[in-house]
């Protein structure tokens, strides 16, 4: 049987000490195996442990004694990871009231409880999907993160997509800064997310083969100066640099192939 697919309902973020403005949603890890026959995928959206799963007697034990529990089966993983994403009543007639008619509030709870999963309004910053061929490339268990800086040196910022949801689980700044630190601080932020919560076989994406350069050397070779201004940045830089040097690092770092495959999910779209 070959190594199976790691899916996350959703992500925590590093602690406050990191400077990440998120709260800490719970985590909930789906295994998906490669099947002979035609598999089905269920959606849990409200169970004991909501999300993705691959067969009827996992996605039983999330339902079976939870009031009210919505769930139902798709016929491929792409179908039941965007209807994870989005309201139950999309997809599931809603129950009625004694009147015949579905109660507005439990159409409000509904539409408000995926979101809750996820600390980030896409509105404000979009997460464009890649297509189907190269999802099955780079694969569900997939961090893509990306810097975006205004000038260089300007405001920078930074965040990371998990692939396996289509969710932004950390984001950072903007401070001043250059691309190529925030490149380099959004591989470190990915990695302490993944060691922190224990996660395995999770792969990261950069399009930056600068900062993936300065990851593996563990060091940020910056020409950025030090002044007043960017200190706070060079402090986070130092404690970065200190964490790598304290690890071996076994995640896999990888180049996100733009002209192959457009532009990371995790871009800003400000080009």
């Amino acid at each position: 049987m070959s190594p199976p697919i790691l899916f996350l309902a959703s992500m925590v973020p590093l602690s406050g000490r990191e400077r990440s403005p998120m709260t800490a949603p719970k985590v909930h890890h789906l295994w998906i195996y490669p099947m002979s026959k035609k598999p089905k995928y269920y959606v849990v959206w409200q169970g004991h442990s909501p999300g993705v799963y691959d067969n009827w007697n996992d996605c039983a034990e999330q339902v079976k004694g939870f009031p009210n529990a919505r769930y139902k089966a798709f016929d491929t993983a792409e179908a039941a990871l965007q209807a994870f994403r989005e309201a139950p009543e999309l997809y599931i007639t809603p129950r009625a009231n004694s009147e015949g008619q579905t109660s507005k509030a439990a159409l409000r709870k509904a539409n408000t409880s995926l979101a809750a999963l996820s600390p980030h309004s896409p509105k404000e910053r979009p997460i464009l999907m890649p297509s189907p061929d190269v999802m099955e490339k780079v694969g569900f268990s997939t961090v893509v993160v990306d810097a975006a800086c205004a000038k260089n040196p300007g405001p920078m910022e930074y965040r990371g997509i998990y692939l396996g949801t289509g969710e932004e689980i950390f984001h950072y700044g903007p401070v001043l800064g250059t691309n190529n630190i925030g490149e380099f601080l959004a591989i470190v932020h990915a990695l302490a997310l993944i060691e922190k919560q224990g996660l395995k076989g999770i792969t990261i994406y950069s399009d930056s083969r600068t900062a993936i350069s300065w990851v593996r050397r563990k060091q940020c070779k910056t020409t950025l100066e030090q002044t007043e201004r960017t200190a706070p940045l060079f402090d986070m830089i130092a404690r970065a640099e200190q964490w790598l040097k304290a690890r071996r690092i076994t995640t896999r770092i990888l180049k996100w192939e733009t002209q192959e495959w457009g532009e990371i999910p995790a871009d800003f779209g400000r080009k």
